[in-house]
């Protein structure tokens, strides 16, 4: 069964912290596909992360859904 962190991720919701500037989400593209790539945003830096490695993230820094800088409440 997923968690919802899963699910939320799924439909776009984007997780930070706007303290740390640290950000995860799955892209527009990305949601339905089976593999999806999910980004991991750190300041100014930005790289690819499974979607596996996307929910660890979430999971350790304790990132919650918030709105990104630029796009707003969902990456959709």
């Amino acid at each position: 069964m997923p968690t919802l962190n899963e699910m939320r991720l799924k439909n776009g919701a984007i997780f930070g912290d706007e303290d740390t500037a640290e950000y995860v989400y799955m892209p527009a593209a990305e949601i339905g596909a089976a593999r999806p790539v999910c980004v991991y945003e750190q300041g100014d830096s930005r790289a690819d992360v499974s979607f596996v490695e996307a929910l660890r993230l979430i999971r350790v820094r304790s990132l919650r859904p918030t709105t990104h800088p630029r796009l707003g409440a969902s990456s959709c």
